[in-house]
């Protein structure tokens, strides 16, 4: 029973420690402290990864995916006719799908990409980006008179910054032990030949890289956080570096102990295989933008994905993430910056794909908290719901829209006030179909998204890879 109650314990105190991220900047709580049932992607003898780009704040989804054809933009200048761009500078950027998609009344609709947004044209056009339309955080189907008459079970606390990007990333609010990129890391573990390395947060922490078992490893654009007294002569002596390491990796009987020091272990084993794996990383000759946090980001995310094999990585989850995205004002000022450093780092990252052999391994896509009202609010826009997303990689079936066009209309079927979109497109779908791809069974993906079994099982796939 000793042994029993002291297990208990120590699991009780690995989630309540992951979930208060006691990680620091010194020592990356980025590691694998258990192994669980071996999954169908356990096994898998290719590579894969899904890198998550999550736009924090809540990205303007009508300056970004901007409505294009004529009654659609008309409609869009009359309900933000300070913040509309004009028709004439988008035509350069209108996205010619292989199909247009059709609105709930029938009628074929048309966007542009925002300006700024130019660099991810090409790869739309190739067939490698896809548009994901309207979708959002749901529990189930719900239908806008279900809203309005509060009988559809909705998520919780919507429109709250914190919360909806816990349930964007985990299907619960703030304060969840785990989030859906850490589930699937669950499950992928036992198939790497180093779990360390399972999930990876090149911007910090988040819930979303968070598993049962999987926990993120916390890297920065340049690489591994190394324990500065450790990675050169601690007052400059290294018998005073050996005693520092003696200490934070002895064996400890104390439970908090022990196992901070079973952390640093493996962090210090960690940071030895990644840098090595990095100095033997091919070189990139893609040109990122300089200044652009995101492009950094991503680069990392590229040089760790070129020598996976060095790490004994199969299947990876990554995320990246840049913040500035609560636009309530500035949105002509601010956003157009945010989106031409979001276009500028996923397209230098697409083409290191390529660069490297590894773009149909490699799938992308964007995230926010939600997306933002389509009315105006003096110089910006208010938080909102649905939104607009895009998925990018060689697996990708690109140059297409999926989802359901949402009618531009205030107060139309698809607003459930001052342009906010009732999503009809839902995070767990989004997921599901990522997941599927990477190689999880439907059976399992019922685990990793709880919502899911509120969709059909047609409708689970998307079908974007």
């Amino acid at each position: 029973m000793a042994n029993e109650s002291f297990n208990v314990s120590r699991r009780a105190f690995l989630r309540r420690a992951s979930a208060l991220s006691l990680a620091g900047a010194a020592s990356p709580w980025a590691l694998n402290l258990a192994t669980v049932a071996e999954a169908s992607a356990a096994t898998a003898s290719d590579y894969k990864a899904i890198v998550c780009v999550f736009l924090y704040g809540g990205n303007d989804y009508a300056n970004t995916l901007v409505p294009y054809d004529i009654a659609s933009y008309d409609e869009y200048q009359q309900l933000r006719p300070s913040l509309a761009y004009p028709r004439s500078v988008l035509d350069a950027n209108a996205l010619t799908p292989l199909a247009a998609p059709v609105d709930i009344t029938g009628a074929a609709r048309q966007y542009a990409l925002a300006p700024e947004l130019s660099p991810l044209l090409p790869i739309f056009n190739g067939g490698k980006l896809g548009v994901i339309l309207n979708v959002g955080t749901l529990v189930q189907p719900t239908a806008k008179q279900e809203y309005v008459n509060r009988t559809a079970i909705l998520p919780p606390k919507l429109f709250s910054h914190n919360d909806q990007q816990s349930v964007w990333q985990s299907s619960a609010p703030e304060g969840a032990v785990s989030g859906w990129g850490g589930r699937m890391g669950d499950l992928f573990q036992a198939g790497n030949g180093n779990a360390t390395f399972t999930c990876v947060n090149v911007s910090g922490n988040a819930v979303f890289l968070s598993g049962s078992s999987a926990v993120q490893y916390q890297i920065s654009p340049n690489g591994s956080v190394a324990l500065a007294g450790i990675k050169s002569p601690l007052f400059g002596s290294a018998s005073c570096s050996d005693a520092l390491r003696a200490l934070v990796t002895a064996q400890r009987s104390e439970l908090f102990e022990g196992e901070y020091n079973r952390v640093m272990r493996r962090s210090l084993d960690a940071n030895g295989v990644l840098t090595s794996a990095l100095a033997g990383a091919p070189a990139i000759s893609t040109v990122y933008p300089a200044g652009n946090s995101l492009a950094d980001q991503l680069k990392m995310v590229a040089r760790m994905i070129s020598n996976a094999s060095a790490i004994g990585a199969r299947r990876q989850v990554f995320l990246v993430s840049l913040g500035g995205f609560d636009n309530h004002d500035g949105l002509l000022t601010v956003h157009p910056g945010l989106l031409t450093n979001v276009a500028n780092a996923m397209a230098a990252f697409y083409q290191t794909t390529v660069e490297l052999g590894v773009a149909d391994k490699v799938t992308t896509f964007t995230a926010s908290d939600f997306g933002r009202t389509l009315s105006g609010n003096n110089d910006g826009t208010d938080h909102g719901w649905g939104s607009m997303h895009f998925v990018m990689g060689g697996a990708v079936n690109g140059q297409r829209f999926y989802g359901v066009p949402p009618v531009v209309a205030s107060n139309g079927p698809d607003d459930v006030g001052q342009g906010r979109l009732l999503p009809t497109t839902s995070v767990d779908q989004y997921a599901a179909t990522l997941g599927r791809w990477l190689g999880i069974s439907d059976s399992a993906l019922l685990d990793v998204l709880p919502n899911l079994k509120n969709y059909n099982i047609q409708s689970r796939n998307i079908g974007f890879v």
